[in-house]
């Protein structure tokens, strides 16, 4: 069988591009690789640790394809508040939940996991569900593949 060496990207569909790009800028330190974080943005791309990228879209933007050049895009978009969790150093989680209240940046939720690994979880501007999970919570998962 072809090999699959990891998630690349993932993709996020909003009414405010430029408002989500500075939260997960200042929340995370995510680095602008590409678009705009300006209040009309239609697109952004987020570096995320481990060679992953968050992508941004305006809602509706992608209704057509997208002739990159090179080829095109089909189109594609998303509806409804999404989830995606981002890994965390289990020695972090309790710096993770002070950085949050310490932004008001209320925490939603959280679980401890069998065998111990722990979630916490919060909304993004727009609704999204975003997750910290420290290592552990799924089987494949070893503390060194959780260390963002």
């Amino acid at each position: 069988m072809p090999k699959i060496t990891g998630l690349l990207e993932t993709a996020l569909y909003l009414d405010d591009v430029g408002q989500a790009v500075r939260f997960y800028q200042d929340l995370f330190g995510f680095s602008l690789l590409s678009g705009s974080t300006q209040l009309d943005a239609t697109f952004a791309a987020l570096e995320l640790p481990g060679r992953a990228v968050l992508l941004f879209f305006k809602k509706g933007a992608n209704a057509q394809p997208v002739d990159t050049g090179g080829g095109i895009i089909p189109p594609h978009g998303g509806e409804g508040r999404l989830h995606f969790a981002l890994a965390i150093p289990s020695d972090a989680y309790e710096s993770w939940k002070t950085k949050l209240a310490a932004q008001n940046i209320q925490i939603e939720s959280e679980i401890r996991w069998p065998p111990g690994a722990r979630s916490l979880y919060f909304r993004d501007p727009e609704g999204n569900l975003v997750e910290l999970a420290t290592s552990g919570l799924w089987a494949f998962q070893s503390p060194e593949a959780s260390s963002v």
